[in-house]
């Protein structure tokens, strides 16, 4: 048996087309993963806050005043609230303003947490235009 190179038209030709499929794969399950983690990442409470050089805010009769005092006692409008009432009385508030304001005003000496459950607690029942009041003071640059 004699070996026989091939001759000038027929022979062994490279292949030299790319396989994307298996690219086309592998950015279908990373736009699947991130298209479904992308919702649960959003966390926190919106907060339409003024600006800080946009001076004092305007009383709107849609506008309720939520405070909190440093023993956690939580009142609507100077009536105070018994605990574990207040999503339903903010619910009962929506249903019959949907558009209504809400301004926290919280004593300076509570936890961030308890001012953010009470946020939470505010957006859960709807309401989503919330603001924290503040009394005009110190400049941050001085912190």
């Amino acid at each position: 048996m004699a070996f026989h190179p091939p001759s000038q038209g027929k022979g062994l030709v490279t292949l030299a087309e790319i396989n994307v499929t298996p690219l086309v794969d592998v950015m279908l399950v990373l736009l699947i993963v991130f298209m479904i983690s992308a919702p649960l990442m959003q966390q926190g409470v919106q907060v339409d806050l003024p600006k800080a050089n946009a001076g004092s805010l305007s009383e709107t009769p849609e506008q309720m005043v939520l405070s909190i005092n440093k023993s956690r006692q939580i009142s609507i409008a100077e009536h105070m609230i018994t605990q574990g009432s207040l999503f339903k009385r903010l619910e009962a508030i929506v249903a019959v303003k949907s558009n209504i304001e809400v301004v926290i005003q919280a004593d300076q000496t509570l936890p961030y947490g308890v001012v953010a459950q009470l946020m939470a607690e505010v957006k859960r029942a709807g309401i989503s235009r919330v603001g924290l009041v503040t009394q005009p003071g110190e400049n941050l640059s001085q912190l």
